[in-house]
């Protein structure tokens, strides 16, 4: 347990100094998120979040995580994969350009298949009548692998429309898998989950309404991916139901928001990846078309998710 509050006190306080340094650098080179007709910010926005967040988890990962599981350095590579991307993605968005979906598509699914090179993946399920484990073909968790990366990904990409929301969503995720690994007996999953936390943490300092600095989408697929490869790691591994079921609760809001806002645009033959002020959107749009304010409506959700998540827990106390 000591290993584990140094190493969160250590990548939270260097999160907490990088961050206005690196906002300091993204003003300087014009690295930032200028207002426009649906980014109701007042003024531009530095885009580092995510790049801070990265280098504090890193310097977190190198020194108290690396060394406990040979699968590590694969949850690095394709962490620093994701975040190239959304920075070349960011700086797109800097410069009033839009970075193309495939190359971005291209590199979350390599990152994916790093993961899945690196025996982070979904393997099978535990069968309670028989007693066994059943492994599915490695075609079939190749698959699934990737879709779940991915997936999560796309997720906290899209869930990165108001201040706060998509960090404090990991952060809720987060929490809920280092106290799953504590409980279950995965000190190499509870060290990842409590590096990711406290970078996540430092960020949202500097993110909770009025934001001071944007974690961009590099900082989002960051999010996604590091969620995406801690369950895959620690929860999934025990593969019983009630394991199951843990990470779709604790990322249940944003998992079931995004399907609904993709299946509703495909329905109404409009792209799914490219954001609208129609009805057809995400839920904190929604809210706040409702009369909530962006900060009610961030409150209200995150709620929710951490209902959820407290949920998982109490199943994973009373059936595991």
């Amino acid at each position: 347990m000591m290993l584990w509050l140094v190493a969160f006190a250590v990548v939270f306080i260097l999160t907490m100094i990088l961050m206005p340094v690196f906002a300091k650098l993204a003003n300087k080179f014009d690295f930032t998120d200028k207002p426009t007709e649906r980014k109701k910010h007042r003024e531009p926005m530095p885009l580092s979040g995510g790049l801070a967040m990265f280098v504090a988890f890193t310097v977190g990962f190198l020194i108290f995580v690396i060394r406990m599981d040979p699968v590590m350095p694969w949850v690095l590579l394709g962490a620093a994969m994701i975040v190239g991307v959304g920075l070349v993605d960011d700086y797109s968005k800097s410069k009033r350009r839009e970075f193309p979906v495939w190359p971005r598509l291209l590199v979350h699914v390599g990152a994916a298949v790093v993961a899945f090179a690196g025996n982070i993946r979904f393997t099978g399920f535990f069968n309670h009548f028989t007693d066994t484990y059943v492994y599915l073909p490695v075609a079939l968790q190749f698959i699934l692998t990737v879709l779940w990366i991915v997936g999560l990904v796309t997720v906290f990409n899209f869930m990165d429309g108001l201040d706060g929301l998509s960090g404090l969503l990991a952060l809720v995720a987060g929490s809920t898998f280092f106290v799953v690994a504590l409980y279950v007996g995965q000190p190499e999953s509870a060290a990842l989950s409590a590096v990711f936390v406290a970078a996540t943490l430092g960020f949202l300092r500097f993110n909770l309404p009025p934001a001071k600095v944007y974690m961009g989408d590099s900082g989002a697929y960051l999010l996604g991916f590091m969620l995406a490869a801690i369950s895959l790691q620690g929860a999934f591994k025990q593969a019983t139901v009630v394991s199951l079921a843990i990470p779709m609760l604790a990322m249940g809001v944003p998992i079931f928001d995004t399907i609904l806002v993709v299946a509703r645009r495909l329905l109404a033959h409009r792209p799914a990846h490219i954001a609208d002020s129609s009805d057809i959107t995400h839920i904190h749009y929604r809210l706040i078309k409702r009369g909530l304010s962006p900060r009610h409506a961030v409150l209200l959700i995150v709620l929710v998710s951490l209902c959820l998540s407290l949920t998982s827990i109490v199943l994973l106390l009373t059936f595991q």
